[in-house]
């Protein structure tokens, strides 16, 4: 007789411990879904980010001096670098 209670009682305790547990793993399914969309976001922003900076490094010494070319230069691989980061890869070296 005792078992049993005991296997009531365990069941019991399951049967409330399941939906804390649901709830849980949806705040969490919740807070991957925005982290993932913030993700998403900064991979576009820092894309637009480097075709930019491409974009004015061919414009060359016509319009930027040597030490600004090496700033944008610094700041594209900084941006890569980052994106990289971003997306999972492992840096280029």
């Amino acid at each position: 007789m005792k078992s049993r209670a005991i296997i009531v009682i365990a069941a019991l305790m399951a049967a409330v411990a399941v939906p804390v547990v649901a709830q849980q793993t949806n705040e969490e399914k919740v807070i991957c879904q925005l982290a993932a969309k913030n993700c998403l976001n900064q991979v576009d922003v820092l894309q637009k980010r480097v075709k930019k900076l491409n974009a004015e490094i061919k414009k060359g010494s016509k319009t930027y001096s040597a030490e600004d070319m090496k700033k944008l230069e610094q700041k594209l691989q900084e941006t890569q670098e980052l994106l990289d980061k971003v997306e999972g890869k492992a840096p280029a070296k």
